[in-house]
């Protein structure tokens, strides 16, 4: 029996794409704990030291507004810079209660990997810059919103 054909393009078998699934999932799989797990320790290293506590009070007055500790600043760095994984390999060693785990998922879900996905927009003749500022200000806002939607139904 021939493999069908969709478009004018051959698909491969089931045991094909089976192992051709498995082995991008392993790859990104990989890459995933390449880039969290150095994140992760380094913040339970710092976590009960006097530099993450120092750095976390810096912090504190900003990301109080939004309702969530000081530390939490290392979490969006990482989530703007970087990627997602990187912002939740941050706030897992934080035990955060799940207020803040939902505001920081917010906010990091509106606004993360902005250093590559500007350049990509730039590359495609849009205004990168000027859509990444809206991004973060699209966070900032759903972060006040969500962190009044929460005191005023007396949750917080």
């Amino acid at each position: 029996m021939s493999e069908p054909v969709t478009d004018g393009v051959q698909v491969p078998d089931i045991p094909t794409r089976i192992r051709t699934g498995l082995s991008a999932g392993l790859r990104t799989s990989l890459k995933i704990i390449l880039f969290s797990v150095p994140f992760y320790v380094m913040v339970s290293l710092l976590k009960d030291s006097p530099v993450l506590d120092f750095l976390g009070k810096v912090f504190a007055p900003f990301m109080g507004i939004f309702g969530l500790p000081g530390e939490t600043a290392f979490a969006f760095i990482a989530a703007f810079l970087l990627n997602l994984y990187a912002g939740i390999a941050v706030i897992v060693p934080l035990q955060l209660d799940a207020f803040q785990v939902t505001q920081c998922g917010l906010m990091m879900g509106l606004a993360h990997n902005l250093l590559l996905e500007g350049g990509v927009l730039s590359s495609t003749g849009t205004r990168g810059l000027t859509l990444t500022i809206c991004r973060v200000a699209i966070a900032v806002v759903a972060g006040l919103l969500l962190r009044g939607l929460y005191f005023l139904l007396g949750l917080f």
